[in-house]
């Protein structure tokens, strides 16, 4: 049963984007409208594929590949709806759908087998620093497609070519403020879920903090989003900076959780 949930879920976000990427192309808001009635069908789809996969593992389903890219893909839609209904920034979906989209591609080809597990993450810490730390890198996630919605358009106006992007997003002014909105609750997150992993490290292995890859890791990315957020407030870094920042922030935050474990072993290393 979850499996054929699961595919359904991913045919609602393949749908989604797609009604998304015409809207982009058209401009028809009835079309806007079907893509997002959808993609909140999506996104409930996935919550119960969530409460499902719960049932069938018997604990928390964010041990793996698949279900770290699963829950990432549902912490960045339900995050894009909250900001939907607050703040009203034209064809953001356009580009935080196929993001989601992909995501849960990757959830499609990774191992859905569900294994025992290890000692170490027998531990109520579990759903507490593993689903803080996804939402984190979710509300990234749109600081990111924020970003590269900001180069796009400061392109076309600084060259002076008024193209497609033009006329289909949002001001500068727009784009920076929702940057500034994505970093004030991703950054919180951010440090929480590396607090909450320390406990769990201290419970775990004796110890707050070991230099593991991925914990070295998480504190750099932390030390990006400190800075934009220190350069914003302290300097008024604004626009074009913020938005490159966001770019490599989240780019470190990607390596975090899936660069780091393919490539350097660790303690977080049976998580693969």
């Amino acid at each position: 049963m979850g499996y054929l949930l699961f595919q359904i879920t991913l045919f609602a976000y393949v749908l989604a984007t797609g009604g998304y990427v015409v809207y982009f192309w058209s401009q028809r808001n009835d079309v806007r409208t079907t893509a997002r009635g959808i993609l909140i069908g999506a996104g409930v789809l996935h919550t119960l594929y969530l409460i499902v996969r719960y049932i069938e593992a018997g604990h928390t389903p964010l041990t793996n590949h698949h279900e770290a890219a699963s829950f990432f893909a549902w912490s960045v839609t339900w995050g894009y709806l909250s900001f939907h209904w607050r703040y009203n920034v034209r064809n953001f979906g356009s580009f935080v759908s196929p993001l989601i989209t992909g995501l849960m591609l990757i959830a499609t080809f990774s191992s859905r087998e569900i294994i025992p597990l290890p000692p170490a993450l027998k531990s109520a810490w579990l759903p507490v620093h593993a689903s803080i730390a996804i939402m984190a890198n979710g509300f990234l996630a749109l600081a990111f497609c924020g970003g590269i919605m900001y180069l796009l358009q400061e392109r076309e106006l600084k060259n002076k070519r008024f193209g497609l992007f033009y006329t289909r997003l949002p001001s500068l002014e727009s784009l920076d403020q929702l940057n500034s909105h994505c970093l004030a609750i991703g950054f919180p997150l951010l440090t929480l879920g590396i607090i909450t992993g320390s406990v769990w490290a201290k419970q775990a292995w004796g110890a707050y903090w070991q230099w593991d890859p991925k914990e070295t890791w998480s504190l750099i990315t932390w030390f990006l989003y400190a800075a934009l957020l220190h350069q914003r407030f302290t300097v008024g870094w604004r626009g074009r900076r913020a938005a490159i920042m966001a770019i490599v922030g989240f780019s470190a935050a990607l390596f975090t959780l899936w660069g780091v474990t393919f490539l350097l072993e660790g303690l977080h290393s049976y998580v693969g």
